[in-house]
């Protein structure tokens, strides 16, 4: 028996590392397979050696798969708890006024809100965006939003769509009781009435009735480029940001902290400005969920620990949306790859020019309605078939 528990003692790292190697391949399944088999062998030895009178040997291979058990479930309950700390805040008030109704027929797809907070002046100390809804006094102008998008989960969780609305959109604005207050541009609703005025316009401009919403701060994407590893975008031409005082050259470029930060914010020195920032903000969010999909981040329990804890640090939802439905939908989507991540920007006819508002953007009426029918009726893709241009370019086209 000592020798078989010496081979047995050996192999436990052996077998570990193999595991591991696996699932930086993205064989996930399969490790957690043979990983519940490597279990199930040592208790099956550990019982065939107590028949035979044996006693260290089963103590410690008893006590390996304990341990190895007690591990796996401590990393599970770990990443669980993660999403307990994201901040959640009340949305009683969508319980006021008029909203766009549910869908005649139970669906399961999902249309989620997303919007980046910027704190204007983040050199100056002041309530978080959490902080000042949960006081019931929001600060105008405190808080930014200019980047403003749909989510759309199919029912068969086999895709996902973004829409991104520009932040220099015409369109009327609402409060977070869904009171209009006449014509703006669309970011004018996150920093007048808050996170709730903004889910208010957009399902006041799209028809949707929006599920949930997610709120994320800029300075979030910092942590998160550098908990991954940072990304690389390619910049077609070389271009100046004189706002930012930032000179992009030609080639690829390697995105994490501050720098990933100036990427998404430029619009200076692009040729399509507020489209093109668009534009850099789904390239900067598609490479970003390459990296956090890749092999070696989901398979990497260091890596991807700190991956969540970057997002729950940054990330304020409604508290309707709870633990369990946000691990329902992460396990829905498992499967997902970034090529089944398709971005669209919604439809627009022309640029104008306001008296008081300067620069900005009216909607293509007939064919935005086109687009959000198509989420509507869970057919987007079909809507991209007609109009495929609406979709982002490859990532080597993206100003």
């Amino acid at each position: 028996m000592k020798r078989t528990t010496i081979i047995g003692l050996v192999a436990v790292p052996v077998v570990i590392g193999g595991l591991y190697l696996l699932m930086l391949n993205g064989f996930l399944t399969l490790a957690a397979i043979l990983l519940a088999l490597a279990v199930l062998g040592m208790l099956v030895a550990a019982v065939r050696g107590l028949r035979h009178g044996h006693r260290t040997g089963p103590a410690l291979l008893t006590a390996g798969a304990l341990v190895t058990v007690l591990a796996v479930g401590w990393y599970a309950w770990n990443l669980n708890a993660k999403l307990g700390d994201i901040t959640r805040v009340p949305d009683a008030v969508l319980g006021e006024g008029d909203r766009p109704p549910p869908p005649e027929e139970p669906t399961e797809a999902l249309n989620l809100l997303l919007m980046g907070a910027d704190n204007a002046a983040r050199l100056v100390d002041k309530p978080t965006v959490a902080e000042l809804l949960a006081s019931g006094e929001w600060n105008p102008g405190d808080y930014l939003s200019d980047t403003v998008m749909v989510l759309h989960i199919p029912a068969d969780r086999e895709a996902a769509y973004v829409v991104s609305i520009p932040r220099d959109s015409l369109v009327t604005i609402y409060d977070d009781k869904g009171e209009p207050h006449g014509e703006n541009k669309v970011n004018a609703a996150f920093s007048t009435y808050g996170p709730f005025g903004t889910w208010r316009t957009v399902e006041n401009l799209s028809g949707l009735r929006l599920d949930h919403m997610a709120i994320i701060d800029y300075g979030g994407f910092k942590d998160l480029t550098t908990a991954i590893g940072g990304v690389d975008v390619y910049i077609p031409e070389s271009v100046y940001d004189s706002q930012q005082d930032q000179q992009w050259d030609q080639g690829w470029v390697h995105l994490e902290d501050e720098l990933a930060l100036k990427y998404v914010r430029m619009r200076y020195g692009l040729l399509h400005g507020d489209f093109d920032r668009v534009a850099r903000q789904q390239n900067f969010l598609r490479a970003v969920l390459r990296k956090t999909l890749a092999d070696d981040t989901v398979g990497n329990p260091v890596k991807f620990t700190r991956t969540l804890e970057a997002v729950v640090r940054n990330l304020t939802v409604d508290e309707s949306w709870t633990n369990g439905d946000l691990r329902a939908l992460a396990l829905d989507l498992r499967g997902l790859e970034t090529k089944d991540v398709r971005f669209v920007t919604l439809p627009f006819d022309r640029y104008a020019q306001d008296l008081e508002l300067g620069s900005v953007n009216i909607i293509d009426e007939q064919r935005s309605k086109e687009l959000w029918q198509a989420i509507a009726d869970d057919a987007i893709g079909d809507y991209l078939a007609k109009y495929p241009h609406d979709e982002l370019p490859e990532p080597r086209r993206v100003s």
